[in-house]
């Protein structure tokens, strides 16, 4: 609930067009639900965020676009082993769905 409280904070600061979300889940199923959290609002409606569609935008770490923007040495170091550990297609699938809706 703390992580979607400093999410909420930073969007009342920044706006919502300022603040994108880089998740680093380690499966699909959370993926998901933090995708919807900050897209559509909290699913348990336990949260801060609990029906508030903030509808903001979800990129996974995995993603080919956060690799292309970042310093492939510092990207190979850091997120090299989830690359190699992680489902990343179903990871960075999950994310996406957020992009269409």
């Amino acid at each position: 609930m703390d992580d979607q409280t400093k999410i909420l904070e930073t969007v009342r600061a920044n706006g919502d067009n300022e603040v994108v979300v880089v998740l680093g889940t380690p499966d699909r199923d959370s993926t998901e639900i933090v995708t919807q959290t900050v897209t559509t609002g909290d699913p348990s409606y336990a949260g801060p965020l609990s029906g508030i569609p903030l509808g903001l935008p979800v990129i996974h770490v995995l993603d080919d676009r956060v690799a292309a923007q970042s310093d492939p040495a510092t990207y190979s170091s850091e997120i090299g082993l989830m690359l190699d550990a992680l489902e990343t297609d179903a990871l960075v699938a999950a994310t996406r769905t957020s992009e269409s809706g």
